[in-house]
């Protein structure tokens, strides 16, 4: 009977630590997730959206379907 009980202690006390490395494990994972997502958002996201926007008012601005003279002399001299 003691056996039994000791016996159901210790697979509890195994179980607990068990739980306890694999939430410590996906809490560290959780972690970095969202510390790289944070970083992509905040940090490189604006940076990009500015580069898009201005890309986009310059080929408004230089007529991006209208190829200069040098331009068509390249393509052409193949």
């Amino acid at each position: 009977m003691i056996s039994t009980l000791l016996t159901f202690l210790a697979v509890g006390i195994v179980s607990l630590v068990v739980v306890w490395i694999v939430l410590s494990v996906v809490g560290t994972l959780l972690g970095l997730t969202l510390g790289i997502a944070g970083f992509l958002l905040f940090k490189v996201g604006p940076i990009m959206l500015l580069g898009w926007v201005v890309l986009k008012l310059v080929s408004k601005v230089r007529k991006r379907g209208a190829l200069s003279a040098s331009d068509r002399r390249w393509l052409e001299s193949d």
